[in-house]
């Protein structure tokens, strides 16, 4: 890790560990702050149940590290990285006391078990289907899950953010489209929630070449699979921050009936980066300009990013007759709220039941936050803010009923 590179570690000293069998209590997501002098690196060890176990840096962004785990018992670990350091700890009192090493030096830390206290638990008073579309056109096909309640009238088609995700959208053990589609079934709205192409259960399709209209002709799949299943009366589509995109794509065909966006772009790319760089870098962003990133090697070589900073969705919202819930925390500084309500108010054709409003104190992932910067996302509980979930519910009744 790029923080790490003074840090010199010793070796770990396992004398106290006493084989247990199988790992038990200690299966879980568990998160430290290592410090050393004036360097704090929050980590997170992703130890499953059958054993194996992963890494986190959530400031860095890094994730799933992989590591050998030479030891695992009911209540105690020992695993080696492959960036070069070993973690052991004994799980006491719900916390796990351990050492981090490397080379020379010992550093202990202390990690707690992460708690999701939104993610759905069962019992479930609605029907899961384990479900597949294709996209024939693009050779993918895409597994997913649809949740249905009885007597469920409408269905929203769930829409990820950029990067390849699970259907759940989860990071850093939040899942948020879990979260949504469960809240909403308890309330009579199905949805169908899918991995992205290529990723999870979900096969075949040029993921290394796809740009942001790709991915919408793969919802697009997914839309005519609800169509055409003849289940329900009407369908809806809600997408996150790039999925937010996708919807106003799809809108703006008159393939859905409504539209819930949560942080989708409504500017043209270069001027998301742009906004993005300068709030997330602060000084080092003095004197950036569009031309910088347009220039920038890693912007030219892929066509995501080509796609990206080229695409102004302002046509496809012009185009749009169906109703639209837009949505954007306050504190997102990565799709930004201000900039984007405005550009989609001065375009969006007028309807009454439109929603378009802001949320104070939300991040990107509409979670309470102190700063809105990504390295809080996993130290904070919250998956989604209660009050955004609640207005999504109340929406789709209003603009279904």
């Amino acid at each position: 890790m790029k923080t790490m590179n003074k840090i010199v570690f010793l070796s770990v000293v396992l004398s106290l560990m006493t084989l247990n069998g199988a790992a038990q209590n200690i299966s879980g997501s568990w998160r430290g702050v290592l410090e050393v002098e004036d360097v704090q690196l929050p980590l997170v060890l992703k130890i499953t149940p059958d054993g194996n176990c992963t890494i986190d840096s959530p400031k860095e962004m890094v994730r799933n590290i992989p590591s050998d785990v030479k030891y695992l018992s009911a209540d105690s670990i020992f695993v080696s990285t492959s960036i070069g350091f070993d973690y052991a700890g004994r799980l006491q009192d719900g916390v796990i006391h351990g050492t981090f090493t490397q080379g020379g030096i010992s550093v202990p830390m202390e990690l707690s078990l992460m708690q999701r206290p939104q993610n759905p638990q069962p019992p479930f008073p609605y029907q899961t289907e384990q479900v597949k579309f294709t996209n024939a056109n693009a050779g993918a096909t895409f597994a997913g899950t649809l949740s249905v309640p009885d007597g469920a009238q409408c269905v929203l088609l769930m829409v990820t953010g950029s990067g390849s995700q699970d259907r759940d959208e989860e990071l850093f053990e939040h899942r948020p489209f879990a979260v949504i589609a469960d809240r909403l079934a308890r309330q009579g709205i199905a949805t169908l929630r899918y991995d992205d192409r290529g990723y999870g259960e979900s096969v075949g399709g040029d993921v290394m070449n796809a740009t942001t209209r790709d991915f919408a002709d793969d919802a697009a799949a997914g839309i005519e699979w609800l169509r055409r299943s003849g289940r329900f009366q009407q369908v809806g589509i809600l997408g996150h921050s790039e999925g937010g995109s996708i919807a106003y794509m799809l809108g703006a065909q008159g393939l859905v009936d409504f539209i819930v966006s949560l942080a989708g772009p409504t500017v043209q790319g270069d001027t998301i980066l742009l906004e993005q760089n300068r709030t997330l870098t602060g000084e080092k962003s003095i004197g950036l300009t569009i031309d910088h990133i347009r220039n920038n090697p890693r912007v030219q070589q892929i066509p995501w990013y080509q796609f990206f900073i080229n695409y102004n969705p302002k046509a496809d919202i012009a185009k749009i007759t169906c109703p639209v819930m837009a949505i954007n925390g306050e504190k997102d500084v990565q799709v930004m709220s201000e900039m984007c309500l405005d550009a989609l108010r001065r375009v969006l054709p007028a309807n009454e039941h439109h929603l378009i409003k802001s949320y104070p104190g939300l991040n990107h992932l509409f979670q309470h936050c102190e700063t809105g910067m990504p390295d809080e996302y996993e130290s904070i509980e919250e998956t989604i803010s209660e009050e955004v979930i609640n207005d999504i519910i109340s929406w789709i009744h209003q603009v279904t009923k």
